[in-house]
């Protein structure tokens, strides 16, 4: 007696994992919809719009903020809020204002100082979310306010020394950074990627190097874990120690790498305290904007990198239309909580995040 199977039709299930994937990723959809209506709007008005002149401009008012928003992710999928990473930010940028200038060497020994500087800030939240005990939320209130203090002690006024060269190779086109630093001349082959600003190879770069093996470690999928059913990660023996202390480690690289852009993109250092709040609330909007759930568990950087790419468009219409800058914040507000409103509608639907995967 046989036994008749159907043979299974790869091309029916296509359309059913293509769904599921985008069911899963509908906040980043969102996003990067959003981002993409907002932005040809913008440049559509703009007397130089879709230039590189533009884009490059675009570009450095923005990188900062995306890194603060997926350091801000990284706690949040973990089921925590990271409130130090405005903080971290300014005080590398202090620290950078002291360190990127003199001999290439030295400016090489200056980053590495940076981004040290940024590493070890996170990896002292990390340990005093762990081991003593405290809810992030306050942990990293109290240490960001000793960050703040920190800056201010360095840099008491705004000022600074950083290399003209570095300035002018990291906020402008790759073809402006390939001459800066003799790769090439005016006219060689680099002139193909002329449009391209440096500050997105950047990103990308962070996106390919950093975020994407750091998702799918062991470390990156434990603290998924951690924020979708804390208990469950334990019950199944994952090291949720290491796994939280990596979380805010990487937070804390991640802010001194915008503490160190936005030093070389102003020249200068300067202990901003309202500045440091202002990049602190905003990464929290660009998460949440960006499809992760402050539940934990769910969610991507990538979308944060889009929710920050919208905040910023925002911003930049406000000045193409000139809209009055004590309407500014109401506008952007209402934008922000019917974005913010739309995203959360399917998880207040679930009564647990592990829902939000299938």
């Amino acid at each position: 007696m046989s036994v008749s199977t159907m043979p299974a039709t790869p091309a029916a299930g296509r359309p059913s994992d293509l769904m599921v994937a985008l069911r899963q990723n509908s906040g980043l959809v969102a996003a990067f919809a959003l981002f993409i209506v907002l932005w040809v709007f913008y440049n559509g008005f703009h007397p130089k719009g879709f230039s590189s002149q533009v884009m490059i401009q675009n570009a450095n008012e923005a990188f900062s903020l995306s890194l603060v928003a997926m350091a801000q992710t990284i706690p949040v999928l973990a089921g925590g809020l990271d409130l130090s990473v405005g903080a971290v930010m300014t005080l590398v940028d202090c620290v950078a204002s002291h360190v990127l200038n003199g001999s290439p060497l030295e400016i090489l020994v200056g980053v590495l100082i940076c981004l040290a500087t940024g590493t070890l800030a996170g990896l002292v939240n990390g340990l005093v979310v762990v081991y003593g005990r405290i809810q992030p939320i306050i942990a990293t209130l109290a240490t960001g306010a000793v960050y703040i203090g920190l800056a201010l002690f360095i840099r008491p006024e705004p000022g600074g020394d950083v290399s003209e060269d570095l300035n002018w190779a990291f906020t402008n086109s790759i073809a402006d950074m390939a001459t800066t630093f003799g790769w090439g001349e005016e006219g060689g082959a680099w002139d193909a990627l002329s449009w391209l600003p440096v500050p997105i190879v950047l990103l990308v770069l962070i996106v390919l190097l950093i975020w994407i093996p750091f998702r799918r470690s062991v470390t990156g999928r434990t603290v998924y874990a951690i924020g979708s059913a804390e208990g469950a990660a334990y019950m199944s023996g994952l090291n949720l120690n290491r796994a939280k202390i990596a979380a805010f480690t990487l937070a804390g690289f991640l802010s001194g790498c915008a503490g160190l852009f936005l030093a070389i993109q102003t020249a200068s250092g300067n202990a901003d305290i309202p500045q440091a709040g202002a990049y602190t609330l905003n990464s929290i909007a660009a998460v949440v904007i960006g499809g992760t759930s402050l539940l934990g568990g769910s969610g991507s950087a990538i979308g944060s990198i889009f929710g920050a790419f919208v905040l910023r468009v925002i911003s930049f219409n406000f000045r193409i239309f000139d809209i009055d800058p004590l309407l500014q914040p109401l506008i952007e507000g209402i934008i922000l909580l019917v974005a913010v409103s739309l995203g959360a509608v399917r998880v207040l639907r679930v009564k647990n995040t592990l829902e939000l995967f299938r």
